[in-house]
């Protein structure tokens, strides 16, 4: 009968239906970082057994004109580079590999460049080389054959450094994030900073395999036209749990979550001792961005912090980490890794076995969490200072600045944060307050004299905007301005306005 519910749907045969040349722009809009999807190409590099990796930024004087990435793996013949090079392409990937999907290269590349081409050769075959241009590529997935004599000059320009008898090369060109315009120092800043987030992160998510002796990552800075290297870098490990001495001395400690689908996890629970000021625990992310899980898959680390709707972060869980060596689930039914390897989705199922795992001694993990907490707020205690509660930071404040603040103050968690933002104000003000919308109103008259000519940015002036950040907290917090503070915030006023005024006439000067 047709209003009967139909628990299978009927077909009436198939069709083929090939994806459109478009795909291989929404292939390229997955949103990789920058740093995920070179991290991406180095996971390729250890699944091809390389010992070193370089990574290669090559500039024609102040303009950065390609990116490539060298290793000494053992190479693709021009079968392997068919396959590699096809969207959703498997190359026989094993159960120690960090590939999953076979759209890594492809997608990583051309979220970053126009153009990405690879070369590679084997102990058995001549260097051969496949290009994907997206203008090509959009026209029905076309990719280019390198031409032979060329393959064998790129391998060669390589040959000893890192390439001795079989390699692979990766090459982006058109690399969307390398300044239009390198002049007036924008190419070195660009490079100091990015040579900088880039080494923390292969250094935190590839620091098991950085710590061995048969694993190298370089980073390098050359110019093509006078072969001068301006920079060489070796990633260091940066290893989240690499503390000197624990801040409990009961921990480290394995708890076993069971799960039915799955059987038994193990969370290997640690206490960071506080205040530390190493890399490993500072470097990367805002305080409650760091505490939490660490996955791992195959010894890659495939998220770095987080609760996974286990519970909400706070401040006072920041010394809480755990590693998980995520179990093979070949189903995904319990823990599904995304396809940038930028996290983990944990099922219910996960959450639910936190509440009852122990360790050996019986503990449960929510009495670890208490045990963190415990050793975060005695720590606070023996410091013999209680600070008074600020307004979270929020937009204009450098992330750096971000996570000081997070760190070193306790916050009012329900209150809006205290922006910044440049206007045009009268030239005898340096500031004005919006305590309705908790903004705080920089005068845009003197922005370029405080940034010494160079260009503004939406986190620009770090040190002025702390010194406001910190001045600013009463008068943010209270209803109305008492006399006194009223008082100060004019002192403020006429002294900032003065600095600002010098600052006008050096510029001039």
């Amino acid at each position: 009968m047709a209003n009967e519910w139909q628990f299978e749907v009927p077909t009436a045969g198939s069709k083929r239906l090939p994806p459109d040349g478009r795909y291989m722009e929404a292939l390229s809009s997955q949103g990789y970082g920058f740093e995920v999807a070179i991290a991406d190409l180095v996971d390729n590099s250890i699944d091809a057994g390389a010992q070193n990796v370089l990574i290669h930024f090559l500039r024609d004087g102040d303009e950065l004109v390609s990116l490539v990435i060298v290793d000494d793996g053992k190479g693709m013949d021009e079968d392997g580079l068919d396959v590699a090079m096809t969207i959703g392409g498997r190359r026989g990937y094993d159960g120690n590999s960090l590939g999953m999907f076979g759209t890594g290269l492809k997608s990583a590349s051309l979220s970053h460049a126009n153009s990405v081409t690879v070369v590679s050769r084997t102990k058995r075959s001549r260097p051969a080389g496949r290009r994907w241009l997206m203008e090509h590529a959009k026209r029905g997935f076309e990719c280019d054959i390198i031409d032979p004599v060329y393959a064998q000059d790129f391998v060669d320009f390589y040959q000893g450094c890192p390439i001795l008898f079989q390699g692979t090369i990766v090459r982006w060109d058109g690399v969307k994030d390398f300044p239009q315009h390198g002049g007036g120092g924008q190419t070195d800043r660009y490079l100091h900073r990015t040579v900088n987030k880039l080494g923390l992160h292969l250094g935190l998510h590839l620091h098991r395999f950085l710590a061995r002796n048969d694993f190298h990552i370089t980073i390098s800075v050359q110019d093509v036209r006078t072969g001068i290297e301006y920079a060489n870098y070796g990633v260091e490990s940066l290893d989240p749990f690499g503390y000197p001495v624990p801040g409990d001395p009961t921990y480290p400690s394995e708890f076993t979550a069971h799960i039915p689908a799955l059987g038994d996890v193990v969370l290997n629970a640690h206490v960071w001792p506080p205040h530390s000021s190493l890399d490993e625990y500072k470097a990367f992310g805002a305080v409650t961005e760091r505490e939490g899980f660490y996955f791992y898959r195959n010894n890659r680390l495939v998220q770095a912090g987080g609760w996974n709707n286990f519970r909400q972060p706070e401040q006072h869980l920041a010394l809480a980490r755990v590693a998980v060596d995520l179990p093979d689930d070949p189903d995904a039914m319990v823990f599904r890794l995304t396809v940038k390897k930028d996290g983990v989705q944990a099922s219910p199922a996960f959450v639910g076995s936190l509440e009852t795992a122990e360790d050996v001694k019986g503990r449960k993990f929510t009495e670890y969490l208490a045990d963190a907490e415990r050793v975060y707020r005695e720590a606070r205690k023996r410091a013999g200072v209680s600070r008074k509660p600020a307004l979270p930071p929020g937009r204009g404040v450098d992330p750096q600045v971000r996570q000081a603040i997070e760190e070193e103050l306790p916050l009012l968690a329900h209150d809006e944060p205290l922006q910044f933002r440049w206007q045009k104000l009268p030239n005898d003000k340096f500031f004005e307050i919006d305590q309705e919308a908790h903004v705080l109103l920089l005068n845009q008259h003197y922005r370029a004299a405080l940034l010494g000519g160079r260009s503004g940015s939406l986190n620009d002036a770090p040190v002025v905007k702390s010194l406001m950040y910190l001045l600013m907290q009463d008068a943010f917090q209270r209803e109305r301005m008492g006399s006194r503070l009223k008082d100060n915030v004019d002192l403020w006023q006429a002294v900032l306005v003065s600095a600002a005024r010098a600052e006008l006439d050096r510029m001039a000067d």
